[in-house]
C-alpha cells in the first residue's frame, strides 16, 4: 500500500495485506544525495547509504537494538547489526545480501526447502532471543502474549526475510518483536508459507486442505518443539489474525485514515475468510 504524504510526523501502525508496518506519515518521499530508496518495507521509507539501512525511528528502536544486540550475540547472525541513529532521528543498520520476498511471491518460496529452512531459522531466532532483559525504560511497540517464553518476532513473514537464489539470507523489520509464546509466532509464520489461506486468498496459491496439513506438519517438525503440535499452530494462527480484524477496525473506528484505506481495500474480508478457514482445520 503507498500512503499519501500529509503533515503529521507520528509514526502509524499500518496492517495490511502483507502484515503490520511503521509508515512515518511525515517523511520526505525523496531521499538525500548518496540515499537509494530499496524495495520491500511497504510502509516504512528505506534508504541505503554506502553499506548501511536508514528507517524510521520510534520510541521503541532502543529496545529493538538492544535486543538485536542480544540476538547477534547469542549466535543468531541472520539479523542486520543495529548502528545507531543518524542526524535525521532514523536508525543505522547493516545491509544484509539478498532481496525480500514480496507478493505475489516466487516459486521458491512455496518450495518445501523454504518452508523448511524457514522453520529452522524462526527455532534459531526463538532459542537466541532467551534471556534477553529489555532496558529498565525500554519499551516494545506491539503488545506481549502470555506465556512469555521468547522474543516472538510477530511478523516472521516473505516480506521481512532476505533470500538471495532461493536461499534464506537474513531476517529483517524486528520493528514489532515483543514477549510471547514460541507458538505465536509460529502461527503467523506458518500462514504465511504454508500458506494456511482460504481457497479465495489472493495472495496464495490453494494446495488443498490435504496439502496444507502435510506442509504444516513438516513446517512443525522442522522446528522441532514436540511440545507444539499442528492443532495447538492452528489455534494461534485463527487467535493472531483476529488480533490484527480487532486492531484494523479499532483504529479504523477511532478515526485513524490508514487503517481506514486498508479497510476500505478489503482485507479484513481476506483475513475473516482466512480465519474461518483456519478454524476449520483445526476441527479436521
Amino acid at each position: 500500500m503507498v500512503l499519501p504524504l500529509g503533515g503529521s510526523a507520528t509514526p502509524v501502525v499500518v496492517v495490511g495485506g502483507c502484515g503490520v508496518w511503521t509508515y512515518d506519515l511525515g517523511m520526505t518521499a525523496t531521499p538525500d544525495d548518496g540515499e537509494e530508496v530499496l524495495a520491500g518495507g511497504d510502509m516504512t521509507a528505506v534508504v541505503r547509504v554506502g553499506d548501511t539501512v536508514r528507517r524510521t525511528a520510534g520510541p521503541w528502536t532502543p529496545t529493538v537494538h538492544a535486543f538485536m544486540r542480544h540476538l547477534r550475540a547469542s549466535g543468531f547472525g541472520l539479523i542486520p547489526e543495529p548502528l545507531g541513529i543518524d542526524e535525521r532521528g532514523r536508525e543505522i543498520i547493516s545491509l544484509l545480501p539478498g532481496a525480500p520476498a514480496s507478493y505475489p511471491l516466487p516459486d521458491f518460496a512455496w518450495s518445501d526447502a523454504t518452508l523448511t529452512a524457514v522453520a529452522q531459522a524462526l527455532r534459531r531466532f526463538h532459542d537466541a532471543s532467551v534471556g534477553f532483559t529489555a532496558p529498565a525504560d525500554g519499551r516494545w511497540q506491539w503488545p506481549a502474549h502470555a506465556p512469555t517464553q521468547v522474543i516472538c518476532h510477530n511478523d516472521f513473514a516473505p516480506y521481512n526475510l532476505m533470500f538471495q537464489d532461493g536461499r534464506l539470507t537474513g531476517v529483517i523489520d524486528l520493528d514489532l518483536a515483543s514477549p510471547g509464546p514460541r507458538v505465536w509466532d509460529m502461527a503467523y509464520t506458518a500462514y504465511r508459507f504454508v500458506p494456511l489461506t482460504d481457497p479465495d486468498n489472493p495472495n496464495a496459491p490453494f494446495p488443498g486442505a490435504d496439502a496444507q496439513a502435510q506442509r504444516l506438519a513438516a513446517f512443525c517438525a522442522a522446528y522441532a518443539d514436540p511440545d507444539i503440535k499442528p492443532s495447538d499452530v492452528l489455534n494461534n494462527g485463527a487467535a493472531n489474525l483476529r488480533e490484527l480484524v480487532a486492531f484494523i477496525e479499532r483504529e479504523a473506528a477511532a478515526g485513524d485514515p490508514a487503517q481506514q484505506a486498508v479497510l476500505a481495500r478489503g482485507d479484513v474480508l481476506i483475513y475473516q475468510r482466512d480465519i474461518a478457514h483456519i478454524e476449520h482445520l483445526a476441527k479436521n
